[in-house]
């Protein structure tokens, strides 16, 4: 792959350029740069987007194009990246940050525009080059986003090289990539990430997502169903943070459903449930034909008339995580509806469909009840919980939540990550840490160690 081999070179003699050329003002100017060419040319993305992967929704992508390039900047802006981050008052240490060298962003044709954005952002960030391997189905819209970054941090004189893209990406291409680089970023199908983590180089990947929402008694449930048939909906359902299945109060059955339906849900009859199900899933998986589909396309397969309409389909479980297969993942506006009697139940039921598939991603609450709130983030088996709040928009960070915005959801040990956070820009630095020893500390005698 002398093709990889030399991007990878380049990239080196790049990055050693850009590290001791620009300062923490030119870092800075330069990402307000690369995040305004996405916010400024969202359209014209969002268009290419949907017309190459021919999923999602224009509108969303236009959206996401705009939030995502505005939340990264400005969760970033001011943040010391470089040299002395600061030093311990009371031991002296002192900490200092290094880049890693060169980074291997691999993005998925979900996200095509704004994961390879904010990678290049991150590193850019910390003084790493990075070379973007796309989607082979996304490489089009992936690219233009990488054109236009270039073109907006031209006036920077950012040392060429610092940022590439595999314009005809391949398997083994990515493969070679990954194991000639410094550190993997990978965002995609579990495949990729499960192959970065074998690449012999330190990785960061995602999880599967599965969020489950907890829909709390004494709520607003129009408000609350308002707020996850919009999350559901979002660009066709694609997002992996995306609403996935709601569980209601089993004795306000009929007015939960009644609020979804006011949102642009349409709830699906016993006699339907199974032609969703068989039109949704293929041997156990979303069937790709439906991935980032409308409501209606679904619906036109499974030989369903809905209304034209309609946002969200929401099929009525019969049982819980492998039981049934609603409890799954559904990379398409459809949703699970699971009643419980008491909360503890409905916590169990969210953490044995997350057993089944999204096991540390994400999970949702609807409630009034701090107790519950605290309950649901200390039993359940995610690396957040939204709370209130449209999970699609905010779990990748929003600038109300304070999670840092991102395009890569690291999911911890129960996803197989070695994060259980948003990753950003932190997570691409090396940190050399200068340790005297201080006079200020008091060393305790045994007595004082062992006593209680």
């Amino acid at each position: 792959m002398k093709q990889i081999e030399q991007m990878i070179k380049k990239a080196r003699k790049a990055q050693a350029i850009y590290e001791t050329h620009f300062d923490q003002d030119d870092v800075d100017a330069t990402i307000k740069l690369a995040a305004r060419a996405i916010f400024d040319n969202a359209e014209e993305l969002a268009r290419l987007t949907v017309e190459e992967t021919e999923m999602g929704v224009y509108a969303d992508k236009v959206s996401k194009n705009k939030n995502k390039s505005k939340g990264v900047w400005n969760n970033l802006k001011g943040k010391i990246s470089m040299g002395i981050l600061g030093i311990d008052e009371k031991t002296g240490l002192i900490e200092i940050a290094k880049p890693i060298g060169v980074v291997a962003g691999i993005t998925p044709m979900t996200n095509p525009v704004v994961t390879p954005m904010s990678k290049i952002i991150f590193a850019l960030k910390t003084k790493n080059a990075i070379i973007i391997s796309p989607h082979p189905k996304a490489k089009k819209c992936s690219g233009l986003a990488v054109k236009k970054i270039l073109e907006a941090i031209a006036p920077m004189e950012v040392p060429d090289g610092m940022v590439q893209v595999i314009e005809e990406p391949t398997l083994e291409k990515t493969q070679e990539l990954m194991r000639l680089c410094d550190v993997v970023v990978a965002t995609g199908g579990m495949p990729m990430v499960k192959s970065a983590y074998s690449s012999g180089k330190p990785s960061f990947g995602v999880g599967a997502g599965n969020v489950q929402v907890i829909l709390d008694r004494n709520i607003d449930y129009e408000l609350a169903a308002g707020k996850v048939v919009t999350g559901r909906s979002f660009d066709n359902g694609i997002i992996c943070s995306g609403e996935q299945s709601f569980i209601y109060p089993k004795e306000d059955r009929l007015a939960v459903l009644e609020a979804f339906r006011k949102a642009g849900a349409y709830i699906a009859t016993e006699e339907e449930r199974e032609k969703f199900i068989n039109a949704i899933f293929e041997d156990g998986h979303t069937s790709r034909d439906v991935v980032g589909q409308t409501a209606q396309m679904i619906a036109n397969k499974a030989g369903i008339n809905i209304p034209e309409d309609t946002r969200v389909i929401v099929v009525e479980a019969h049982g819980v995580g492998k039981d049934d297969p609603i409890s799954k993942e559904k990379m398409c506006p459809v949703m699970g509806a699971f009643p419980y009697q008491f909360f503890d139940e409905a916590l169990e039921i969210a953490q044995t469909n997350l057993a089944l598939e999204g096991n540390g991603h994400t999970a949702g609450i609807h409630s009034n009840s701090q107790a519950n709130i605290i309950k649901a983030g200390t039993d359940l088996s995610v690396s957040r919980l939204i709370v209130n709040a449209i999970c699609a928009t905010t779990a990748g960070g929003s600038i109300q939540n304070g999670l840092p915005v991102t395009n890569t959801l690291g999911c911890g040990s129960w996803g197989n990550n070695s994060i259980s956070e948003n990753f950003t820009y932190k997570h691409l630095l090396n940190i050399t840490r200068i340790a005297p020893l201080s006079a200020r500390i008091h060393i305790p005698t045994d007595e004082e160690i062992w006593s209680l």
